[in-house]
């Protein structure tokens, strides 16, 4: 077993439940585990690999819970700049049925680039458009290679136009092809181990997209196997609208009938839950996805995380769709967190430190992970670290260098570790040549978009 040791760290921030602070101490790493933190821990070497964190604080790996990997290929688009999110989604689809499986691939690698080098280790994706022979596997491939943690969604729309729903014709699947490949793809690549690299999570796109057969369907097929499951809820007015419409009930009520509820299920956005129904998400324990960026570019409003947090329900946050955000970048979601909902609720809604909790072991709860989140003998080593020393957290690390991570300007990741494995050193991603990345993922944007 390999053995490493990060030492003299300025700052350990393990956010556990006890929010413990070590200051110049030291963790011991024993193949992909942490083993101990603190002043003294090296034990006996020699060491496999020894890194010097001096100057640092050390933090998890941030926990990112949702987004929409290959929607990097299509940021700024000038015909979405300035939409609500039906007409957003509207001027996006037919260039997002021009990708391929190449198109997804390279957009997954830049995603997971960017989220890297910002400090998060893992995320989850919901892809929920396939075109042109993509499939969930490629993504999976480009995850692995880059030695990234994913949740990865066989996500779903099986209702056109056509049918009433919001996603043109040519851009959805059959059901009967969705719950057989969903099937595939659980028994091809879900790993249910402590530890795991590799989870599926199986994802219909939304209410307005799919249908209530194939809800009930997929919910059954995910418990069978016991993987979770995903979706958009309760994001737009709009979209209460359209549900009421045609169900007759809100999109919570809808989720309910449709047995989608339980400490299996997480919702992305959750903005606009009525009051009763915010105590019933958190009876059930039903995980969110708070996506702040998202929610203000499209004006969708702000979620009540701390009400749903209160009544019971899981909270972590995600940084969507890098064409709604525009881009994936964790520590910033975190601070766009923080600052949204001190404008709803006040200075003191939500304090530096109960935000980090978001982005870390809030972000493991609502993926049903007990094994990351958290800087404790036991857990995942996964673990990420910035420089106190850097211009962005100038005048603010020397008096409080937790907080001057979500109150400053978020500074770039110096160096993170995945599973026990070195992935940033020095603030470079091991491993990969950017320029290359990103000299394809803008040929590959530009031509979707000339069509």
């Amino acid at each position: 077993m390999a053995t490493t040791l990060i030492r003299n760290a300025s700052v350990i921030a393990t956010c556990d439940h006890a929010d413990r602070l070590f200051h110049d101490a030291d963790i011991r790493i024993r193949d992909n585990r942490i083993e101990a933190i603190g002043a003294d821990v090296a034990g006996e070497g020699p060491f496999d690999e020894v890194i010097d964190a001096s100057g640092h604080i050390l933090i998890p790996g941030m926990v990112n819970t949702h987004h929409h990997f290959y929607q990097t290929l299509t940021r700024n688009l000038p015909a979405g700049q300035d939409s609500n999110l039906f007409n957003w989604l509207v001027a996006h689809y037919p260039i997002w049925a021009r990708m391929d499986g190449r198109a997804i691939e390279i957009a997954t690698r830049v995603a997971i680039a960017e989220l890297m080098l910002s400090g998060c280790t893992t995320a989850a994706d919901h892809t929920y458009i396939w075109p042109n022979g993509a499939r969930i596997d490629d993504q999976i491939a480009a995850a692995a290679e880059m030695g990234f943690r994913f949740h990865a969604s066989r996500g779903s729309m099986s209702v056109g136009e056509s049918a009433g729903g919001l996603p043109p014709d040519h851009a959805v699947e059959d059901e009967h092809f969705i719950l057989e490949d969903s099937q595939r793809v659980i028994e091809t690549h879900h790993d249910d181990r402590d530890g795991a690299m590799t989870r599926i999570v199986l994802a219909p796109c939304s209410p307005f997209s799919v249908s209530t057969d194939l809800m009930r369907e997929t919910a059954r097929l995910g418990r069978s196997y016991g993987v979770h499951m995903h979706t958009h809820l309760a994001e737009t007015r709009d979209e209460e609208d359209y549900c009421r419409a045609q169900f007759g009930q809100t999109p919570v009520e809808y989720a309910e009938a449709n047995d989608w509820v339980g400490d299996d299920v997480w919702f992305a956005h959750m903005v606009h839950p009525h009051a009763a129904e915010i105590d019933r998400l958190g009876a059930h324990r039903c995980g969110v996805a708070h996506c702040p960026s998202s929610n203000m570019r499209l004006a969708s409003g702000i979620a009540p995380i701390k009400a749903l947090q209160q009544a019971g329900a899981r909270v972590g946050l995600g940084v969507d769709g890098s064409a709604s955000n525009d881009s994936s970048h964790m520590l910033s979601e975190a601070r766009q967190a923080m600052l949204l909902q001190r404008l709803a609720n006040g200075p003191d809604a939500l304090s530096a430190r109960d935000t980090l909790r978001l982005a870390t072991r809030g972000g493991a709860e609502v993926l049903g992970r007990g094994d990351i989140g958290q800087l404790a003998p036991g857990m995942a080593a996964d673990i990420v670290g910035y420089r106190l020393d850097s211009l962005p957290l100038a005048g603010g690390a020397v008096h409080d260098p937790l907080a001057a991570l979500v109150f400053c300007l978020p500074p770039r990741v110096d160096l993170s570790l995945i599973n026990g494995r070195l992935r940033v050193h020095r603030g470079e991603l091991l491993g990969v040549d950017l320029p290359a990345l990103v000299r394809e993922h803008n040929a590959i944007a530009t031509r979707l978009v000339d069509g």
